[in-house]
């Protein structure tokens, strides 16, 4: 009996300690797999927080690149979160692509652990492809003053694009149900009064903070994106969308080149005419006003600078000659620019396509700004004083259907009128006419207007 109780006293003792030893491997190979489970934890959190800096660094990047379409990057590190075991950090650069519709977005983001380490403990890199969109088919450009619609004036063709603030009221509207028109407004009006910093994107602080104002009966009907507007009001066709327009610079031209390149001058007095046929050969200077008239048909051949202001009335009719192919630009650098009422024309030729003209009008606040070359920049106050300034006024059934009318500083006033090509101005102020289908669209402003992600990948 003694002999087989100590057999099983060993055998229990052996049983106790095979599984004390097997118990102990098990809580060796859970503290390890604890411990590295806890150590990838952390890793995994500070290589999330290195992603989300990166993911901060685009979306910045992107906001800036929309606001200012020459933003490079912000130039050195940001940090996105700094506390006292670890700090993340973001830079970013923009660079251009192959053509004015690509750019690329590269962000380096990175997480220091700890926060007051030098060299950082994880880094992730990404490219994004940003591609440009809008620009390119706009029949209304207007600058820092907006654009104003009152009475019946209506736009039925083209998109409109607005530098400053879009003001509608009475039977005003802009497209139609079947029809709708794209109208994007920056919300460049502030401040008011303007100082040195003028102009400016508005902001929530500003005392009119939203760019776009409708009295109803006034209406939309198309896409509509205005920056700080949250009032979709009488917008329709889908009426308002998210998106924040950036300003975009009026169209630039090489004035200096035009006056360079004159070859011939003559009076205002010899250049006008009330009866009859005359010819402005390309490359003309013509100095003081001049007027046309009654029934006289002028023929243009190519670009004509005129220092003092251009009057079209009754029937009269500025025609682009016949197998010229490159658009005739007229300067006008008189204070009351260009007038065209009563029926009077501007005509392009039957070329196919036909050729226009490109009416530009110089006067502003500034002497300077119709100097004879290096026609200067106007700016801030200055520019606030000059775009309330009309400097072409179209009325009474005057059209130029393939025409561009170019207020460079000022304002251009339609009234009464349709027919017409594109209007560009620092103001553009539609008034009393039943319906304005544009014929043209704005030249030099073509690129783009917005940017968008195309692609997104991790470069590291």
């Amino acid at each position: 009996m003694s002999t087989q109780r100590g057999d099983n006293d060993g055998f229990i003792l052996l049983t106790v300690l095979t599984t004390t030893v097997f118990i102990m491997l098990i809580g060796i190979v859970s503290l390890q797999l604890i411990t590295s489970n806890l150590r990838t934890a952390k890793a995994e959190r500070y290589l999330v927080n290195a992603q989300f800096a990166a993911d901060a660094g685009i979306d910045d990047a992107v906001q800036h690149l929309n606001q200012d379409n020459t933003w490079t990057g912000n130039g050195s590190e940001v940090t996105l979160l700094s506390d006292t075991k670890f700090k993340t950090t973001y830079q970013s650069w923009v660079t251009d692509g192959s053509n004015d519709f690509q750019k690329f977005i590269d962000v380096t983001a990175k997480t220091f652990v700890p926060a007051t380490d030098t060299n950082p403990t994880y880094t992730r890199k990404y490219r994004v492809e940003m591609r440009g969109v809008g620009g390119g088919n706009y029949s209304i450009v207007s600058g820092v003053g907006g654009l104003n619609m009152i009475n019946n004036s209506k736009i039925l063709g083209g998109q409109v694009y607005v530098n400053g603030k879009l003001n509608m009221s009475n039977s005003s509207q802009i497209g139609m149900g079947l029809l709708p028109v794209g109208v994007k407004v920056a919300n460049q009006a502030c401040p008011v009064p303007a100082d040195a910093t003028y102009p400016r994107v508005c902001t929530p602080a500003d005392s009119v903070p939203q760019p776009i104002s409708i009295t109803n009966p006034a209406k939309i009907y198309g896409e509509v994106q205005g920056t700080g507007q949250v009032d979709g009001t009488y917008m329709y066709s889908p009426g308002l969308v998210s998106g924040n327009p950036a300003p975009a610079a009026l169209p630039d031209y090489d004035r200096d080149a035009q006056i360079a390149a004159v070859s011939e001058t003559r009076t205002g007095a010899d250049a006008s005419c009330s009866l009859g046929l005359k010819t402005w050969k390309a490359n003309t200077k013509i100095t003081g006003d001049v007027t046309i008239s009654g029934i006289c048909v002028v023929t243009v051949e190519g670009n004509v600078w005129i220092t003092g202001n251009l009057v079209l009335r009754n029937s009269a009719i500025l025609i682009v000659k016949l197998g010229v192919s490159t658009q005739p630009v007229i300067m006008v650098d008189g204070p009351t620019g260009l007038t065209i009422r009563n029926a009077a024309g501007l005509l392009a030729n039957l070329n196919l396509p036909p050729v226009g003209f490109k009416i530009i009008t110089y006067a502003s606040s500034l002497p300077c700004s119709t100097a004879s070359v290096g026609a200067c920049e106007v700016t801030g106050s200055d520019l606030y004083n000059s775009k309330d300034i009309t400097t072409i006024s179209i009325e009474n059934s005057a059209s130029g259907a393939e025409t561009e009318f170019y207020a460079r500083w000022s304002k251009i006033n339609l009234n009464n009128s349709g027919n017409v090509g594109a209007l560009i101005g620092q103001t553009v102020q539609l008034s009393n006419s039943a319906a304005i289908t544009f014929g043209a669209s704005v030249s030099g402003f073509t690129g783009p207007l917005a940017w968008v992600v195309k692609s997104y990948k991790r470069t590291f």
